[in-house]
């Protein structure tokens, strides 16, 4: 009898120990759905992009919600700056687009941004834009080059345009415009 309750005892533990593994791998897999779910949203936003594809691949590539969002801010700073200067309506334009990516007043991306907003960033961060897009683009096949290269160039023009020309009716300047096209050659 001793050794019934012996056994039913060790089967007991042995049961125990077995669904509770089960439970670390099931709430380990439901964390890292959740870890997924959370950077897909940081991305969507960043890039404002709604193809599930799309972000299940960048995702899948494990990129830094931080370097999509310094991805997709880069360009519309150099082109502000294209022409030396940064209009109002520009840094206004650049502010809301961070906004519209996650960027909020409090973080340390938003510090960062209001610092390439006061003093040209060194030219190396253009460059280190450019090395980090063309290792990007390699890991895309082409409908999602096209589609990273729509909005990243898309929103450069908007920021190129936000200045106005006389009166408001856009016109984008020679340095810009120079700009707009250095960017465009990184895509290929």
């Amino acid at each position: 009898m001793e050794d019934a309750i012996g056994l039913r005892k060790s089967a007991k533990a042995l049961e125990e120990s077995f669904f509770a593994k089960e439970n670390e791998k099931l709430l380990a897999r439901l964390r890292e759905e959740s870890a997924r779910k959370q950077k897909r949203k940081v991305l969507a936003e960043a890039l404002n992009i709604d193809d599930e594809k799309v972000l299940s691949h960048l995702v899948d590539l494990d990129l830094s919600p931080e370097a999509i969002v310094a991805f997709s801010l880069v360009p519309l700073v150099e082109v502000a700056w294209a022409d030396g200067q940064i209009q109002p309506k520009e840094r206004d334009a650049i502010l809301r687009a961070a906004e519209e990516r996650g960027v909020t007043p409090e973080s340390v991306n938003h510090e960062l941004l209001e610092n390439w907003l006061h003093a040209r960033p060194d030219r190396r961060l253009l460059e280190a834009w450019r090395q980090y897009t063309t290792g990007l683009l390699d890991e895309l096949d082409s409908d999602e080059r096209s589609l990273m290269r729509a909005r990243v160039l898309g929103n450069a023009r908007r920021i190129a345009e936000a200045a106005g020309g006389f009166l408001g009716l856009g016109s984008i300047s020679e340095a810009e415009k120079a700009m707009l096209e250095a960017l465009e050659s990184t895509f290929g």
